[in-house]
């Protein structure tokens, strides 16, 4: 075997720093007031599935809103017309663990939302999900079973979105967690720290 192989987590482990505080605890099993907003402004998400013919990761995307929370512990993602793969769906019946990456243009944290889904043809359902006139075949149910928010560093290292201002009604990522951990934190020190920190930490 290839020397240079990490084969164990001690081995993983002992390559980087130790996590911080605010990152191992960051995380939250439920949509809050700060998450749906983020949700509401996402026009564009990455569906990620697991199944018998191996990974996959499809992209949904529409106006702004179009994924919906339906409480504080589901959202819906309708299945808007594709190639017809179903990749992603069939997944979904083998093994119906999902994570879902919401990005909204012009900012560049990410949420992320990992659950269980279930495959939804309920008429009323599908039709809060009208798009032009056409209903989707489906819609995907995720019960959510654990929310974070992905630091900016990948999507400021890519320079994604240059050029795109942050929408102002998006919450920001000190908001997010202050909501997710429950408190504990001031979110505007966290923001205001922000810039410098991840400047000092990018590389």
């Amino acid at each position: 075997m290839d020397p240079h192989t990490v084969t164990n987590v001690a081995q993983l482990e002992a390559l980087y720093d130790q996590v911080l505080e605010v990152a191992r605890t960051k995380s939250t099993s439920r949509v809050d007031a700060p998450t749906r907003a983020f949700i509401a402004a996402s026009p564009f998400c990455l569906l990620g599935t697991s199944g018998a013919r191996g990974l996959h990761i499809t992209p949904r995307g529409d106006a702004p809103g179009f994924a919906e929370v339906l409480d504080d512990q589901r959202i819906m993602l309708p299945d808007r017309r594709g190639n017809n793969r179903l990749d992603g769906l069939r997944d979904i019946l083998e093994d119906n663990r999902v994570s879902v990456l919401f990005l909204i243009p012009g900012v560049n944290e990410t949420l992320r939302v990992h659950g269980t889904a279930t495959i939804s043809t309920d008429p009323e359902l599908r039709g809060r999900c009208v798009a032009q006139g056409k209903l989707p075949a489906t819609v995907l149910i995720v019960q959510v079973t654990e929310v974070f928010m992905q630091c900016a560093k990948a999507l400021m290292r890519s320079a994604l979105w240059d050029g795109r201002a942050r929408p102002p009604e998006v919450p920001t990522m000190g908001q997010l967690i202050a909501a997710h951990k429950g408190g504990g934190m001031d979110p505007a020190t966290y923001d205001r720290d922000a810039p410098a920190r991840l400047k000092a930490n990018m590389y």
